[in-house]
């Protein structure tokens, strides 16, 4: 042997000694977790913890920025410090993808992007980072969502989210920009000419040229973002979401021509979709489809009537097609047959095909048409062992009380997989389904936990606790009002957490997760709410003590 090969010899045996403590440590260490990146477009709490609640139920890890940076009605959010935080959070260790509100890194918020100042040069600075951010990490999975800048019907419907001048002029806004989508796509009669006109005249110059003008900014950049995608392939998806609006509106006129700018990527890639809130879980949710290498089935299953024909309350297009394109969001593909199905999606729309505000008097829990027939139906595929979600719509911004006493007498609330019955329709069939098809990758009270948040905060505060508190403000000492409650939030807390604890006692059965509640505002309005469990129930003792 050389004097060579035995130094050779040597060395080897001495590294693999070396390496023998640390190859038994790496033994010892914990695997680590498999993270998601998640940046909502706001801090509210359907946006961001009751979302990210989602995926964290599956077994990942969802990395999401502290409250601060995050948008809301005061602070509109810190574009600059979340890309900053971004950045950081994907060299973490286990991070397999990375789901980023655009809204968000570009103006702050979903808010921010209604209302900022920021010049086009600053917006399409912050977009063009996301090329950047690709190249720096070229294996990282990006899906981002952002929204094509809503069309309010009205200041009132506006909610506060718009520039002040919205709140005389929404409505004179929203027709106009009405008027001059339909006469791109169809014409407008004589009589349309003279009112488009008009209300060129009637709406001030300079808050046409604000609302416009920011308008034209975000276009740019939904413009930059599919540029990016077909040049660069920069995310794995991109969807920009319908915000608020109509058939015929400015936000549908944008989606037009956007679509048409995107059309040779395909809907495998890019899609404009009606909605915006619930498409940050449906990109959560195609990213762990993606990650576990899965295409879940899902058969959609509608109320007799106009059923997928109907065109929901706050869309532009027939809710069977929103739910198709939010399937092929997701990563699922639509089926025929429901015993193929992983998702059997089961849609509540009324059989005349209008949406109706859960703060309706029809709302009173007094079954109507199509109540019993959906229940029945949703009772036939539960008892064919089918995993059901149900997307109610039947109400706009809260559950259909009469669906829902129904289900509770047939004792159907805990058996079925998933529910959603909050804000616009397409919030929650979208919702529903992300939901849906998530759960099977679940434990029992899991899924069960999920469905207590839903009944909560859908049914138990949208469609009765919010409605009946919103008629007594008039009674509470201090200054505030529904949108902006003030100083008789600690009032409005304290009454609706009352009322909240004695549904949960009438309405749900005993369960672990929760026996009493507190309902706070973040928001500082009662438009949505923060439901945070004061006591856990009886049953929690025994289930910890089982595991």
């Amino acid at each position: 042997m050389t004097g060579f090969r035995l130094i050779r010899i040597l060395c080897i045996a001495v590294l693999a000694i070396s390496l023998l403590p640390q190859a038994a440590d790496a033994g010892k260490r914990e695997p680590i977790t498999e993270k998601i990146v998640f940046i909502p477009h706001d801090s509210r709490p359907i946006s961001n913890k009751q979302t990210a609640d989602v995926v964290q139920r599956v077994g990942y890890e969802v990395v999401a920025p502290p409250m601060e940076l995050l948008g809301n009605r005061e602070d509109w959010g810190h574009p600059d410090e979340l890309w900053t935080w971004l950045e950081e959070s994907l060299a973490r260790p286990g991070v397999k993808a990375a789901v980023i509100s655009s809204d968000a890194v570009i103006y702050g918020s979903l808010v921010g992007s209604r209302k900022h100042s920021f010049t086009r040069a600053q917006v399409l600075e912050r977009a063009a980072r996301f090329d950047a951010l690709q190249k720096s990490y070229p294996k990282m999975p990006l899906y981002v969502f952002g929204s094509i800048m809503r069309t309010p019907r009205s200041g009132e419907a506006s909610g506060h989210e718009e520039p002040e001048y919205y709140r005389r002029y929404g409505a004179d806004i929203f027709r106009y920009t009405l008027l001059r989508d339909k006469e791109e796509v169809e014409g407008l009669t004589r009589r349309e000419r003279k009112e488009y006109d008009f209300l060129g005249r009637l709406i001030p110059k300079e808050a046409l040229a604000d609302w416009m003008g920011r308008r034209e900014k975000n276009y740019a950049v939904n413009e930059y973002l599919i540029d990016l995608m077909r040049r660069r392939g920069t995310f794995r998806y991109l969807t920009l979401g319908r915000d608020d609006n109509a058939p015929f509106s400015q936000t549908h006129m944008e989606s037009r021509h956007l679509t048409e700018a995107g059309a040779d990527l395909g809907k495998t890639r890019f899609q404009t979709m009606a909605g915006i809130d619930e498409i940050a879980l449906l990109m959560l949710t195609r990213a762990v489809n993606e990650q576990r290498h899965e295409i879940p089935f899902v058969y959609p299953r509608y109320n007799w009537g106009r059923g997928a024909e109907t065109v929901p309350a706050y869309s532009d297009e027939k809710i069977s097609t929103s739910i198709s394109d939010a399937v092929l969001a997701a990563g699922g593909m639509v089926v025929r047959a429901p015993e193929k199905a992983d998702v059997v999606l089961t849609v509540n729309t009324n059989p005349d095909g209008r949406t109706y505000e859960a703060n309706a008097v029809l709302n009173d829990g007094t079954p109507r048409e199509g109540t019993m027939y959906f229940a029945d139906l949703v009772a036939d595929y539960v008892a064919k062992g089918y995993p059901v979600a149900i997307a109610d719509i039947a109400f706009a911004n809260g559950a259909d009380n009469a669906l829902m006493a129904e289900l509770q007498r047939r004792g159907l609330l805990y058996k079925i997989q998933a529910y959603a019955g909050w804000n616009t329709p397409t919030n929650s069939s979208g919702f529903a389904l992300g939901e849906g098809m998530l759960v099977r990758h679940m434990d029992g009270d899991s899924v069960d936990h999920l469905l207590t948040t839903r009944y909560l905060d859908d049914w138990a505060y949208q469609a009765n606790v919010r409605n009946t508190i919103a008629r007594q403000l008039t009674w509470l000492r201090g200054d505030g009002f529904y949108g902006s409650l003030g100083t008789k939030m600690d009032a409005v807390s304290m009454r609706s957490s009352r009322m909240m604890n004695r549904f949960i006692e009438e309405n749900l059965p005993p369960i672990a997760e929760v026996n009493t509640v507190t309902v706070t505002f973040p928001w500082n309005r009662m438009f949505e709410s923060d439901i945070l469990s004061e006591d856990t129930g009886f049953a929690n003792e025994y289930l910890a003590r089982r595991r």
